[in-house]
């Protein structure tokens, strides 16, 4: 082609693709506010209202009756059932009430709006007790008088720890443990030698921590058992804040996986009285590490994996080695201090005691105990002689898993607890059931499909169960102690949720990629779904290893902002993947010791299949996003399977858990090695595989990556690691860094779903976003 005419072609080619491009821009969609509007109605939380008839706040009294409360569209009722006359009425004059309580209260209240909670009835049927706002009352049904009970006018710090008998307050002050009495407000030191970094009680596990005191008291509050945290030598987390001025500092004991030194602990017992005196237990510390979480306290500062006997003499607990594969039961003598091992539990990978739960338990009145163990690969309870340490019988067994034990009778010698796979369906629905300790007679006392949720009455005898699934809303029965009904207590409403264009979830079940196992989760569709047209696939990931994207299969008004997204044009799919809880073992522990994996190839194979059954799913547009684990995975997979997934919003991942908790870390991923990668040099470790910085060369699509500043629990060191690679590979990415926010963003939260939307409707759709809109 001679010059001049190629230049002509090159011209006219440049032309018509401007042109081309310029008539794509007038052809993207822009959504406008209103569009964003009707997409967030269906995550409004008032939905919630919009479900009535439901039970709560039930209450057993005697002559097999019962007090519950129900949401009906005039207001709250309060309704007294009659287990023997099978009948429902009003459980007092609803108006007679709202006057007397008017008088008292000083303001008006009307009939359907009673602001009582903790409703019950008086032991001789006489009274009903009620709550409101703090105070106790008790209304005479005869006479129709209200009158107040006596208030605890005990003034609690919510750091300190309340003994049983509600005497006695213990609290830390300056490393060491105090007691107030409640009474006389006299303040005594009890413990004498605690100092920074060796203190007593201390709240810390690194990624939480807290000014409370841990401990456990004995049941007639004369002791407590604690222990003294020894963190000296163990490295520091540091985060700084933004402000005008200097910024401040925030820093604390925060152990990462390899460090020679992490938190360990020294059990102690302390006896009270007018010489408090402390015993130490006779042996070496402890690693900090409990059986159900990764951390020794629950949220109310109770030391877990710990159990007195009734007189307090004697303290069982269980010990776990810094891996997690090590569960060791001992009981310590009060007076001396003598530790003696009753069983002790080695595992390949990491035991844990159940889900979410202490399922072993020392049972000192028949010199028993019960201990919790997956070496069947389910998770079912055993019975043990505490003399011999042998084991007496499995209770349960079979190819589904004890979830909680919720209440052990040893009177009848009978145990009360909650399971998942028995039942036909699916193996997520939650069922209670009750055995005896010889495992014969295992009564499901909730057989109606669905996952349930129960309240017992005080001596087993009945109880109110309430059940759902995904798309059916929760019905309330009333059952005796074998699990018959007795009679039907309330069926949700959700007519007025229906009105409102509420949406079903599609609740559905793969196979995993082995080809063999089912995988369970929820799909979210456009509620004008149209087969004959395309939608972008948004994959929602939460991978564990400690809980899963759903886990949850009850009924749900609002499922996070699933639906509101779906609304945009998407389809959206969260899946329980393998490597996550709730299944048996070898499901649990799929991808141990190589964290990256997170479940995304099962992600992947159910949004694969679930396109095959529903072809307006667009597999060729796929969109992830997650937060804290999630952020980890989202991140992961536009790295490491960029031909399929294109666009991630990251939100405040632990990209590489050497940077974060050892304990949580340690559990999943084992201790760090170096040298561990065949082929490799030296400098490689065992944490290599899920590094994200060390893949973020392969971004190929979208990435969105946000942190808060003052993450205390993954800290932004994290991000900022991917985020380094990320521009040393010289890759483009977007970034929001939230000043002063924690590992949730607060006040900024709804500011990031904004921007979540923003960024798969603009890169899924290639669509504009709506401008000006806000979150309410």
């Amino acid at each position: 082609m001679k010059p001049n005419l190629q230049a002509n072609f090159i011209c006219s080619f440049l032309i018509i693709f401007a042109f081309s491009a310029l008539k794509a821009q007038e052809n993207q969609k822009q959504f406008t506010v209103a569009e964003y509007e009707a997409a967030a109605k269906f995550m409004d939380r008032s939905l919630y209202r919009k479900v009535y008839n439901q039970v709560y706040g039930v209450s057993f009294a005697k002559k097999n009756k019962l007090i519950y409360t129900t949401n009906t569209k005039e207001g709250n009722r309060f309704v007294l059932a009659d287990a023997r006359k099978k009948t429902k009425k009003d459980a007092f004059d609803h108006q007679k009430l709202a006057k007397v309580l008017s008088e008292k209260m000083n303001f008006n209240i009307t009939e359907n709006s009673l602001p009582i909670y903790n409703v019950s009835f008086s032991k001789d049927m006489k009274k009903v007790h009620f709550t409101v706002t703090k105070q106790k009352y008790a209304y005479n049904l005869k006479n129709n008088s209200i009158e107040e009970i006596e208030k605890d006018t005990k003034q609690v710090n919510r750091n300190e720890h309340i003994s049983p008998n509600r005497k006695l307050a213990a609290y830390i002050d300056h490393y060491n443990l105090w007691i107030r009495n409640l009474e006389t407000n006299k303040k005594t030191q009890i413990t004498f030698d605690g100092k920074e970094d060796y203190g007593y009680a201390t709240n810390n596990a690194g990624w939480i921590k807290s000014d409370g005191a841990v401990l456990k008291w004995s049941p007639n509050s004369d002791k407590i058992a604690t222990f003294q945290q020894d963190a000296r030598g163990v490295g520091m987390m540091y985060l700084t804040s933004t402000n005008v001025g200097h910024p401040k500092l925030e820093a604390w004991k925060h152990p990462l996986p390899g460090d020679k030194k992490i938190f360990t602990i020294e059990r102690v017992i302390i006896h009270l009285g007018k010489k408090p005196k402390m015993v130490r237990l006779k042996m070496k510390p402890d690693f900090q590490r409990g059986t159900t979480t990764d951390h020794i306290a629950d949220w109310n500062n109770e030391l877990l994996d710990a159990q007195w006997n009734k007189e307090g003499t004697k303290f069982a607990f269980v010990s776990g080695s810094r891996d997690h594969k090590i569960a060791h039961l001992q009981i310590a003598d009060a007076n001396s201090g003598k530790v003696i091992s009753i069983h002790k539990e080695e595992v390949d990978t990491y035991y844990e005691s159940g889900v979410n739960a202490e399922n072993w338990k020392v049972l000192f009145g028949s010199n028993e105990f019960i201990w919790y163990s997956e070496k069947t690969n389910w998770g079912h309870i055993y019975l043990y002689d505490l003399a011999t340490k042998k084991l007496k019988n499995q209770i349960t067994s079979g190819d589904w898993l004890v979830k909680q034990v919720k209440h052990i009778d040893e009177k009848n010698r009978q145990i009360y607890f909650t399971a998942g796979g028995k039942e036909e369906g699916n193996p997520y629905h939650n069922y209670y059931y009750k055995v005896n300790f010889d495992g014969t007679n295992l009564t499901n006392l909730t057989p109606s499909k669905g996952t349930h949720s129960v309240t017992f009455s005080d001596d087993y005898s009945m109880l109110v169960d309430t059940y759902s699934t995904t798309t059916t809303p929760p019905v309330s029965v009333l059952r005796n102690g074998n699990g018959k009904k007795i009679m039907d207590l309330e069926a949700a409403d959700i007519s007025e949720l229906k009105a409102n264009n509420w949406q079903e979830p599609i609740e559905f079940s793969v196979k995993a990629r082995d080809k063999k196992t089912d995988l369970y989760g929820v799909m979210f569709l456009p509620s004008n779904y149209d087969e004959s047209k395309k939608y972008p696939v948004l994959n929602y990931i939460y991978p564990g290893p400690q809980s899963g994207s759903v886990g949850y299969y009850g009924f749900r008004p609002v499922w996070r902002d699933f639906q509101a997204v779906a609304e945009l044009g998407f389809a959206v799919v969260a899946v329980d993947a393998m490597g996550t809880p709730m299944r048996s073992k070898s499901f649990h522990d799929a991808y141990y010791g190589n964290m990256g994996d997170n479940g995304l190839p099962d992600n992947i194979t159910a949004i694969k299949q679930l396109a095959q059954k529903y072809k307006g799913m667009d597999i060729e547009r796929v969109g992830i996003w997650g937060h804290s684990g999630g952020g980890f995975a989202s991140t992961r997979a536009v790295f490491e399977y960029p031909e399929f997934y294109d666009v991630a919003v990251s939100g405040a991942g632990n990209h590489d858990n050497r940077n974060y908790e050892a304990d949580w870390g340690e559990k999943w991923q084992g201790l760090l090695e170096e040298g561990t990668l065949e082929g490799k040099a030296d400098k490689t470790t065992n944490y290599d595989n899920q590094a994200n910085q060390l893949i973020a060369k392969n971004l190929k699509g979208k990435l969105l990556i946000t942190h808060g500043s003052m993450d205390n629990n993954v800290p932004p060191s994290n991000t900022m690691l991917v985020v380094e690679a990320l521009i040393k590979a010289n890759k483009d990415f977007d970034m929001i860094l939230f000043p002063n926010k924690r590992h949730g963003y607060g006040d900024m939260t709804k500011y990031m779903t904004r921007k979540r939307w923003d960024y798969f409707v603009t890169h899924l759709l290639n669509a504009k976003p709506a401008e000006g809109f806000k979150l309410k």
